[in-house]
């Protein structure tokens, strides 16, 4: 029995105009894992998520769901796989519930065993109450909880979402992230595209990031966090200031009046810090770290793997 729910082994895409998409990029993601995989547009993220549902043609290279082969048993693959992609997939003119319900029939369950699953997940997914709304109607959040609704109706063991918070409000967003937080708990793997780099960080355990066809990191987000060099701190000031200090070897910049970013690297100590905004009677009121620390570190990644 294997214990990885995804493995990809020297995964090549070359499309008829002869961009290389993919230059044979290997992958593992164990079971239960909640993974994130990063890259620029173009990277070659929605390649490797239409190859492994069978929605693009691979130029070389294996692809295993919970160790079946899609070449080998491609339906036994699917029948364990759930992919929520960047485009609306159902029809605008049907109603919710009736696009749900017609998913389970793919899948070969009966109408009277499908409808209490179906209004399980609408509600879970606040779509009950808009279960007789023709798709068109629900907002760009809702439509893509439809999307994840299908995806999830055969209760795959495999989870992929490509970007699927795109366009989302902050309040939907974080719903979403509370949802897929408890289905990841509750034993399906998950992985996960995003360009929210801070969603990245709160939800997936490890990550890959992907650039020009190749894998440029694959490591636990804890991990990879570790390598940043210079970590942010947000002050929050009891007092308001006009200008941001001066203090050698911590650059410090003002968000507001009352915000005092700073930037530490990992050889400084963040009391040396406070010593010197002590010495300028400049007092803190509160102190977080900046959340924006994947992001330096994926774009020093990516500009590392170009030169």
């Amino acid at each position: 029995m294997t214990e990885f729910a995804l493995e990809i082994n020297n995964l090549q895409k070359v499309y008829d105009n002869n961009v290389v998409a993919l230059k044979g990029i290997d992958l593992k993601v164990k079971k239960g894992d909640f993974y994130a995989l990063l890259g620029p547009n173009g990277a070659g993220k929605s390649s490797t998520i239409g190859i492994i549902g069978s929605l693009v043609t691979k130029s070389d290279g294996t692809v295993s769901v919970f160790g079946n082969d899609i070449d080998k048993d491609l339906n036994k693959a699917k029948s364990l796989l759930g992919v929520v992609s960047q485009e609306i997939n159902f029809s605008q003119f049907e109603k919710v519930l009736d696009i749900v319900v017609t998913q389970a029939g793919f899948y070969g369950i009966p109408k009277s065993i499908a409808m209490p699953k179906v209004k399980s997940i609408l509600k879970r997914l606040s779509l009950w109450d808009k279960r007789n709304f023709q798709a068109r109607t629900l907002s760009g959040g809702y439509k893509r909880r439809l999307m994840i609704a299908k995806a999830i109706i055969h209760e795959p063991k495999l989870l992929i979402l490509d970007e699927p918070t795109a366009g989302v409000d902050i309040e939907l967003r974080r719903e979403m992230w509370s949802f897929l937080k408890e289905i990841n708990k509750n034993g399906t793997t998950i992985i996960l595209t995003t360009h929210y780099l801070e969603e990245a960080e709160q939800l997936c355990r490890n990550i890959g990031i992907i650039d020009k066809g190749s894998i440029v990191a694959n490591t636990s987000m804890k991990d990879l966090l570790g390598t940043l060099n210079v970590q942010g701190f947000v002050f929050d000031l009891h007092q308001p200031l006009e200008h941001a200090p001066t203090i050698e070897g911590f650059p410090l910049k003002l968000e507001d009046p009352l915000t005092l970013v700073a930037a530490v690297n990992k050889d400084r100590s963040i009391n040396a810090l406070f010593s010197e905004l002590t010495k300028l009677n400049i007092k803190i009121k509160s102190m977080r770290n900046e959340s924006n620390r994947l992001e330096e570190l994926f774009i020093e990644m990516v500009n590392s793997s170009e030169k």
